[in-house]
């Protein structure tokens, strides 16, 4: 049946009705005083949202582009730099930063475990010539469905002094609490298609003021995504550039809502889709990737033994219009991902969850007992004090 598609991806992520009819309006200038009173509106939920009173920019551009700000403003060629690898986007951050000739050093894990801090204080402490520039970390690596342990780095980089922690928040803003003042995160990059409800096309950085200094000397030629550009336009409330107007139109709507439902409440709520899932899937007898102590509540990883991934994937999607994620790089055809962030409710989970138990029903999987997988989801749900939906 057309139309009927379920996303449970790690993003894009599903849309609220609210937002998609903000999408079909006719466009307003993004010079006129109505995109001003939007913008404004916008600009101070999303402080909100990152619990600060920094500086939030808005860029059209995907989360790889707000990461691309995040470290072409505040760094310079040769600046030594350390980055946290454990999964696709740890080592994509790699990538961009040694593109840019920045002196790398990377701290890795085995994808599906989590990064160790102490390797990031043992490097901070040794470096008593305040050497390190940047700490660049990503918090939910989407592609394994780990979390890293943001508050102890971030702990051991503010005890450095000097170096700049810069963050990839792009699964976990919205979704896990992530107090950017109280910790005093400098750089924290976003993306609209997560924990934000809306499509693709908008990135967000967060800058501190230690970052607004090291803009100063930074050296890194940058026009379109410089950042200080957004800061003085935003200040009146528009935008260096055409943005893309109906996008932030969605996410004025979104920022309302998730406003509505409050965020001890967003992250209850994440927290529980994700215990449900993940509680469904060992009563299923398929392998999580990840332990449960390091466990992503945007997105969860499986790796079934005795059923073909690709073969899961092709069912969900062709039989049940439910869409989840597969493996990425090395991991194609080991692992599965079902997502559990954004606009997801526990209907989504038990819907997902019993698809996926007919799905295994189908394709011989004999270690499972039908209805034990919607069952265990339904007893989380039960018991769950914190039970506030999507409004």
């Amino acid at each position: 049946m057309d139309d009927k598609q379920i996303l449970m991806i790690p993003g894009p992520t599903p849309v609220p009705e609210q937002a998609l009819l903000a999408l079909a309006k006719q466009p307003i200038g993004h010079r006129s005083s109505e995109f001003g009173c939007i913008f404004e509106e916008v600009l101070q939920n999303l402080q909100w949202l990152h619990q600060t009173q920094n500086d939030v920019l808005m860029l059209t551009a995907s989360g790889t582009g707000a990461m691309e700000a995040g470290i072409i403003n505040f760094l310079s060629p040769g600046d030594r730099v350390l980055v946290g690898c454990n999964g696709k986007f740890g080592d994509r951050w790699a990538d961009l930063a040694t593109t840019y000739n920045l002196n790398v050093e990377k701290i890795t894990a085995d994808w599906g475990k989590p990064l160790d801090p102490e390797q990031f204080r043992e490097k901070l402490e040794a470096d008593t010539e305040k050497q390190i520039k940047a700490v660049i970390v990503t918090h939910s690596e989407t592609s394994t469905g780990v979390i890293n342990d943001l508050e102890t780095i971030n702990r051991h980089v503010k005890t450095h002094g000097e170096a700049l922690i810069i963050v990839d928040a792009v699964t976990s803003l919205g979704t896990v609490n992530i107090p950017v003042d109280e910790w005093g995160i400098d750089v924290v990059v976003s993306a609209s298609q997560k924990g934000y409800m809306i499509p693709p096309g908008l990135g967000f950085v967060s800058v501190s003021e230690k970052a607004w200094e090291a803009y100063k000397t930074a050296k890194m030629p940058r026009f379109y995504l410089d950042l200080d550009k957004y800061r003085q336009f935003q200040a009146k409330n528009t935008t260096p550039f055409t943005p893309p107007i109906n996008l932030m139109m969605a996410l004025q709507v979104s920022l309302q809502m998730m406003k509505k439902e409050g965020l001890a409440n967003i992250f209850a709520r994440h927290q529980r889709l994700m215990n449900a899932t993940r509680a469904a899937l060992k009563q299923l007898n398929l392998p999580l990737f990840a332990p449960d102590n390091v466990a992503s509540p945007a997105i969860t990883a499986v790796a079934p033994v005795q059923a073909d991934t690709e073969q899961i994937l092709k069912i969900m999607k062709n039989r049940y219009d439910i869409a989840l994620a597969g493996g990425q790089d090395h991991l194609k055809g080991k692992i599965f991902r079902i997502g559990h962030l954004g606009f997801v409710t526990d209907r989504d989970i038990l819907t997902a969850i019993g698809s996926l138990e007919a799905t295994l029903i189908e394709l011989g999987q004999d270690s499972l007992t039908p209805g034990a997988g919607v069952a265990a989801a339904a007893k989380v749900f039960a018991q769950s004090e914190a039970r506030a939906p999507v409004q």
